[in-house]
């Protein structure tokens, strides 16, 4: 599988139990999410460089996309796009 790499900001319209992402706008487009593959957390970093995510792996018609949830700044990101 390829990974293109964006880290670009992306707006979260709808989530699934308040938690999971349902709906993201990227680029002026939106996209429904099928299903999450996968979801982590990431957590590094010393107080003024830290770094605390949640993770998702989401399956789109369009593909399927690395999300994350920057829990310091409260902001949605791709990160990736999957490929085959």
């Amino acid at each position: 599988m390829r990974k293109k790499t964006y880290d670009e900001p992306i707006e979260v319209q709808k989530k699934r139990f308040g938690y999971f992402p349902q709906t993201f706008l990227w680029r002026g487009r939106r996209y429904d999410v099928h299903a999450v593959e996968r979801c982590w957390t990431v957590s590094r970093g010393r107080l003024r460089r830290r770094v605390q995510r949640l993770c998702f792996r989401v399956r789109c018609a369009e593909g399927t996309f690395d999300l994350y949830q920057d829990l310091v700044g409260n902001t949605w990101h791709l990160e990736k796009v999957l490929t085959r």
